[in-house]
């Protein structure tokens, strides 16, 4: 099966991303990626600090809603950028660990702030393939 990727398509207003990935967990992990490669370059993110996300909902279009704005407040909270994902899921839900740092606006050099993940092409599926994708507009 193919590894997980990501991607990013254009809207008119605001920015899509797009995760794939072999399982549920690796589309979002993927779509979480696409989420802060619009902010900074994620590999130039450090895994130098663990922060612990909990999200419930039986409905998979509105977990990965659910987790990206948890990522996205948590990158407020904290000051941070993620770029390391790790998704556990449960019945009904998912816990995650992320890694990353505080921000560094020398060595990241934010490009755009994302305010939002909102409910505009929201989508959570697989293919003929079985290969899942999970995807939404964030606004930016």
């Amino acid at each position: 099966m193919n590894a997980g990727h990501w991607e990013h398509y254009s809207h008119p207003a605001d920015m899509g991303i797009r995760g794939f990935g072999p399982t549920r967990e690796e589309a979002f992990v993927q779509a979480a990626l696409a989420m802060t490669a619009i902010v900074v370059d994620v590999d130039r993110v450090q895994a130098q600090k663990a922060v612990e996300i909990v999200c419930e909902d039986d409905d998979d279009e509105m977990l990965l809603w659910y987790w990206l704005s948890a990522v996205l407040f948590e990158m407020g909270l904290r000051n941070m950028v993620f770029g390391r994902f790790e998704i556990r899921p449960f019945k009904g839900g998912l816990k995650a660990t992320v890694w990353g740092e505080p921000v560094d606006v020398q060595r990241h050099q934010p490009a755009v702030e994302v305010k939002a993940a909102t409910f505009a092409d929201l989508k959570v599926g697989r293919d003929n393939a079985g290969m899942w994708m999970a995807q939404c507009v964030v606004d930016v």
